[in-house]
């Protein structure tokens, strides 16, 4: 999967990559082709079919509506937090917080 070794992300015992939310952020501002700072539909597919993700046109689809709170079709800063649970299922990423 692309998104394993970016940044300082670790695998452990369950295979899913840990990475904390801007560690996050910037994997997916990568895939922000027209750089306006949110994340579209089309451009969330690409970043998951780099990551290998089967059907990502139709996952896509599912994560652009569970973290798009606004329902203006993007993902901006303030929504990215609502994709945790679909990027620890589909990515195999988990997003934590440390204090």
């Amino acid at each position: 999967m692309a998104i394993k070794g970016c940044y300082r992300s670790a695998t452990f015992d369950d295979n899913k990559v840990e990475m904390t939310l801007e560690e996050f952020k910037k994997w997916l501002k990568r895939f922000d082709e027209d750089k306006d700072g949110r994340i579209s539909q089309q451009e969330l597919q690409n970043a998951m079919r780099t990551s290998g993700v089967w059907f990502s046109g139709f996952k896509s689809k599912d994560g652009l509506k569970s973290a798009d709170k606004n329902h203006n079709g993007f993902i901006d800063d303030n929504e990215l937090n609502n994709l945790k649970e679909f990027v620890l299922k589909h990515l195999g990423v988990r997003i934590v917080t440390y204090f």
